[in-house]
């Protein structure tokens, strides 16, 4: 026999008896152990389920406050957060322009009642005359219009006199309610026109609270909203919840959240403008849903599904479910089971398809049973 062919004979040989040994030395695989889970038999029930909005408490009435004339911005006498009162001077602009045009308008005013008053002594002797019969009706006429022309002249002096002086006025920015400032938007030195605005004022009265719904869930959320009770506000820190009114809709969605806006009124609580709250919703009571704890619930591949057990051959297999909300603890389901199927409720992370599982036995409750 060639020497090659006993080599490659003597390789095999030696192959075989490893893989021999190997075979000898390997243990046998354990059995796989029967789990024990949790199960609940699927019963239909009613739910009403709770919804809840990130919101912001405002005041009713919020106003950006601004001068009425045009100039430089010399003085702000207030500061964001600071709370103001009614006829309080908030800022001011130069006045020295509308201060002179007030003493022209003054001088107008001063010099027109003087020709007035020549002119009312001029008619006042020119009716003597006509008495007398000195003078024609005709001349006694023209003396009466120049009359009334002077008188004319006074009265319209008169009111570019108040005008200047309302403008010369307006050169100081007063508040007009109470209330808080919200946000301050130029700063001294600035020159403004006229209605430029200045200071934003949250007045003191009724708050709102404002938060915002999609467009999905816009019809069911404004209905239940309408309802007596259904709102409850929680402001950020506190467990205590105050009643909510609906008050407004926007009837259009925002353009880049394409959220509609809802306004709850809050009434006058002791809540500042600002604050963050929560706004709950109960919803109504629907019937004949089902639920299951959250444990019962999981999510894999962008999928949501549940095990069921079949009672016959003890095993488990998932089960794609749609989920329809929430209630309390416990999930709603809106599709995907019925009622009278049994389902694992604690130990799904650890399930395979077609795995073998027993059903939990509370060792307490069976030691009281014995």
């Amino acid at each position: 026999m060639p020497i090659v062919h006993r080599k490659v004979l003597a390789v095999l040989a030696l192959t075989a008896l490893a893989l021999g040994l190997a075979a000898c030395g390997r243990e046998a695989a354990a059995p796989e152990p029967v789990r024990a889970v949790r199960t609940q038999v699927i019963a239909s029930g009613t739910a009403g389920a709770t919804l809840e909005f990130a919101g912001e408490v405002r005041a009713r009435v919020e106003s950006n406050l601004g001068f009425r004339v045009a100039g430089k911005m010399v003085a702000r006498l207030v500061n964001l957060g600071d709370a103001v009162h009614a006829g309080q001077v908030l800022a001011r602009i130069d006045p020295s322009d509308y201060q002179l045009a007030e003493q022209a308008a003054k001088a107008g005013v001063a010099s027109a009642r003087v020709n007035r008053d020549m002119l009312a002594a001029d008619y006042k002797r020119f009716i003597d005359l006509y008495d007398k019969g000195f003078i024609s009706i005709a001349q006694l006429q023209q003396h009466e219009a120049a009359f009334k022309a002077a008188q004319a002249q006074l009265d319209q002096a008169r009111a570019q006199e108040d005008v200047q002086r309302n403008q010369a006025g307006y050169a100081q920015l007063v508040a007009d309610a109470p209330g808080v400032v919200t946000a301050v938007l130029v700063d001294p030195g600035t020159v403004v026109a006229a209605g430029t605005p200045i200071l934003r004022v949250a007045q003191d009265g009724p708050r709102d609270v404002v938060f915002t719904v999609p467009e999905d869930k816009l019809t069911p959320v404004r209905a239940a909203a309408s309802r007596p009770d259904a709102l409850k506000l929680r402001p950020w820190g506190s467990t205590e919840l105050q009643p909510l009114k609906l008050r407004e809709v926007a009837g259009a969605a925002d353009p880049l959240t394409r959220t509609f806006e809802f306004k709850a009124d809050v009434g006058h609580a002791d809540l500042r403008p600002g604050r963050t709250a929560t706004v709950v919703l109960a919803m109504p009571q629907a019937a004949q849903v089902i639920k299951l704890p959250l444990a019962a619930v999981a999510e894999a591949q962008g999928r949501t599904s549940v095990w069921v057990l079949d009672p016959k051959t003890m095993k488990v297999q998932p089960q794609a479910v749609q989920v329809g909300g929430a209630d309390g603890n416990e999930v709603v389901i809106a599709a995907g089971l019925q009622p009278g199927q049994e389902v694992v409720v604690a130990g799904v992370h650890v399930l395979t398809p077609g795995q073998q599982v027993q059903r939990y036995v509370d060792p307490i409750s069976a030691g009281l049973k014995q």
